[in-house]
This record gives C-alpha cells, structure tokens and sequence, in this order.
C-alpha cells in the first residue's frame, strides 16, 4: 500500500486529498504545516509528499530542503500544490527539488494522474 503525507493549512483540501487517497488504498498522513510534517517524516517514510508553500511555522520551500537533506527521503516524490503561480514561484520549487508543480484551484483527476505518474502506479 503506497504511502502519501499531504501537506496544508486548508482543511477542505486536506479532507478532499485525504478522501480521495485512500478510495485508493493509499496510507494517509496529514500535516498542517512544515513543523509536523517534519516531526511525521521522522517516524515514517511516504512514497509521495503533497506540500503547499504558504503555511505557518515552516512553510513548503524550508520543508522541502529539510526532506532532501535527508538520506531516508531519497525516494520520496515531493509535489508542490499552491497558489503561488508565477512562473518564478514554479521555478524556485522545482529547482529546489520538487518531482512536481501543480497549482490552486487544482483538478482532482489530475492530482491523482500526476502522482500515480510519479509513483508508476
């Protein structure tokens, strides 16, 4: 069972992408901002991270730097999904390291193509 922790401050997005995964038999994790999602990778390694930029505490560009300085997330597929959609904004993310890019408002059949995609499901 593939493994995916989704990252956000908006509940209606995490209780959409939560629902969603797991009519896919994915095991959820949730974090509300980049403070739990990194006290979550420490105990657990997803196969895929949902990670919006604008949250509280940590926001996603420091918790993606986080993710990949560490050897235990190697693997793990990072997506960022936010609001930020300038081109700039797109650029900063992927080069830091994200698999993918999708922004807010965002289609629920494309979050899920995209990340089977990413994970070869």
């Amino acid at each position: 069972m593939p493994k995916i922790l989704i990252v956000d401050d908006e509940p209606n997005i995490i209780m959409t992408l939560e629902y969603t995964f797991k009519k896919q038999n994915f095991e959820v994790f949730i974090a509300r901002d980049g403070q739990e999602a990194i006290e979550i990778l420490e105990n657990e390694v997803p196969d895929a991270i949902i990670l919006d930029i604008m949250m509280p505490n940590i926001d996603g560009y420091a918790t993606l730097k986080h993710i990949k300085n560490q050897d235990t997330l190697q693997a793990c597929k990072v997506m960022f999904l936010s609001a930020k959609n300038k081109e700039e904004d797109i650029r900063k993310g992927m080069d830091l390291g994200a698999d993918a890019y999708m922004t807010k408002p965002f289609s629920l059949k494309k979050m899920t193509e995209k990340i089977n995609e990413l994970l070869e499901i």
